[in-house]
Parts: structure tokens; C-alpha cells; sequence
């Protein structure tokens, strides 16, 4: 197994070769040791990659200095790959799962339950913080995890009320370790890699790039049973982040708010198309008793 997933993690790092690829690598050959033993021609011939793709691909593969940063970055993060099996369960069911995960923190919460995403507006409301402590604290006090995605506004200030509350929080990065975006929240990042777990899907030295962020938002969904949006503008990555959940069979839950300020336009329009109209934490709680136990509890959360 290990090398298996050494070979993984090798191969996620070859730029110019997609998850879709290296999962046909795994149904031709699960041990991956075959697609090192293939020529240039070989490669463009089964799995149908451009020669010239190949060719950069063959010479990668052979590269002393990507098998050296890898081996120093195996001693310096802990990876988590698909064949593992501290792989998250409920990620591992989703559509495109990420093969490779790169951790700072206590990777454990990778399958503490429950978990709930908490996401929003990069741009929040003056109304913004008290909505999400209304409806959050109560679960933090019962030490659920909140999972976002370490973005300015609702995301940061999901990270920071767990963190206040000494409850677990997860972020998942639209870059690698080594370049934190927003670099305003370089400290939150060290302070959650400290009490709780930053993960990535990105090796360390990846830039962030506009197209990794609706890529990283079905991890964060992904990780949870639930999704819930404080504030949303009418079109935003939080509408995209609530796609996706719901295309993975997860609830989506959003808080109403007045419909004279544009942060609520998209809650609003969620919950015409059928999210959850949530004005308390038992609203989220009893759906995680259905979907974990097959029952709801009366009892309110305090």
C-alpha cells in the first residue's frame, strides 16, 4: 500500500495530467507500478494523451528533483490519498473525490462527526456576525465541526467563533501551504493549523488560481452532511458551493434576512428552490438526527 500511494501522490503532482487520467491509471492498473513502465507511445496509445503531453509526462516521471520535493513533503505534511483508510467517508461518495489531501493539523477531524459547512458572502452585512453566532453557537457548545473555506467574511468568521468557542473547525485552501490566500488571514491560517486542520487537495508549492476555488468548494461540502449559507449574493461561489452539495445529496440550509439587503438575495432564492428555511440551530441538529439515526429528537439545543 504504501507504495501505491507514493505513486499517487507522485503522480497528482505531474502537471498537465488531470484527475480523470490518473483514475483510468488506477482501473488499468490499481498498483499504478505499470504506468512507470510504459514508453512515451504506450502512454499516448491507451490512455489517449497527446504526444506531446506525453513526452512531458514521460520525462516528469523520471525527474530526480519532483521524487526529492516530494519525499521532503511526505516528511513535512501528513497526505491523505483515496486508497487510504483514514480517507474521509462521506468525501470518498461524491462525485470527482479528490485523490490526494494534503494536511497541517489534526488530520483525525477528517472523519469527526458531524460536521457542518458554514458558508457566505465574501462581502457580509453589518447583520452578518450576529446571524451566524445565533445559529451556530449552539452546535459549537455540542463540539461539531465547522468546515469553510478560510475566505474574507463568512468564512472567516465561521474559522473564528469555532476557535473562540474551542470547538473544531476544518479549512480546506484553493492553493498550496505555501501560498495562504487572503494573506490577511495568514494568522488564522497558523491558528487553525494549530486547533484544528488545513487541508488541500493542492501540492504546497501551488499558487492559488481562480478555477481551484470551485474546485476546493465541493471538498468543503463534500466533507459534510450539511451546508449552511449565512448570506449569499444573487450570484456568487457560495451559490456554486450549494450546487455542488446538493449534487452530492447533502442538505442545504439557509437563514432569511430582509429583502432590502443584497446579501440575503440568494438565500432568499434558495429557499424558494427548496434549501431549508433556518431560523435556529434545532433546525439543523434534528436533520442531523433523520439523517444520522432515522429519527428526530424534541429536545432543544441549549
Amino acid at each position: 500500500m504504501d507504495k501505491i500511494r507514493y505513486r499517487l501522490i507522485h503522480l497528482h503532482r505531474i502537471k498537465g495530467i488531470g484527475r480523470k487520467t490518473i483514475r483510468e491509471f488506477l482501473r488499468f492498473d490499481p498498483t499504478l507500478k505499470k504506468i512507470y513502465e510504459m514508453s512515451i507511445k504506450d502512454l499516448h496509445l491507451h490512455f489517449a494523451i497527446p504526444m506531446k503531453k506525453a513526452q512531458h509526462f514521460y520525462s516528469t516521471l523520471r525527474n530526480d528533483e519532483q521524487k526529492n520535493l516530494l519525499l521532503q513533503d511526505l516528511k513535512k505534511y501528513k497526505i491523505v490519498t483515496i486508497v487510504d483508510e483514514l480517507y474521509p467517508t462521506m468525501l470518498r461518495t461524491i462525485k470527482d473525490a479528490p485523490l490526494v489531501l494534503y494536511t497541517l493539523g489534526d488530520f483525525r477531524l477528517l472523519k469527526k462527526e458531524p460536521a457542518l459547512a458554514v458558508i457566505g458572502t465574501r462581502k457580509p452585512s453589518s447583520e452578518a456576525k450576529a446571524k451566524l453566532e445565533y445559529m451556530v453557537k449552539p452546535l459549537l457548545r455540542e463540539k461539531w465541526t465547522i468546515v469553510s473555506g478560510m475566505a474574507k467574511g463568512i468564512d472567516g468568521f465561521a474559522h473564528q467563533l469555532a476557535l473562540e468557542y474551542e470547538a473544531k473547525t476544518i479549512a480546506v485552501l484553493g492553493g498550496g501551504f505555501e501560498y495562504i490566500y487572503p494573506k490577511e488571514h495568514i494568522t488564522l491560517f497558523k491558528e487553525i493549523v494549530n486547533k484544528g486542520l488545513v487541508i488541500s487537495e493542492y501540492p504546497p508549492d501551488t499558487k492559488p488560481a481562480k478555477y481551484h476555488f470551485p474546485e476546493r468548494n465541493r471538498i468543503i461540502s463534500g466533507l459534510t452532511f450539511g451546508t449552511l449559507v449565512i448570506e449569499a449574493m444573487e450570484k456568487s461561489g457560495t451559490m456554486i458551493t450549494v450546487e455542488q452539495a446538493l449534487d452530492q445529496g447533502r442538505d442545504v440550509f439557509a437563514v432569511p434576512g430582509s429583502p432590502l439587503v443584497a446579501q440575503t438575495k440568494g438565500c432568499h432564492l434558495l429557499i424558494q428552490d427548496g434549501a431549508k428555511l433556518t431560523q435556529h440551530a434545532n433546525d439543523i441538529r434534528e436533520d442531523w438526527l433523520a439523517k444520522k439515526y432515522g429519527y428526530y429528537k424534541n429536545n432543544e439545543v441549549y
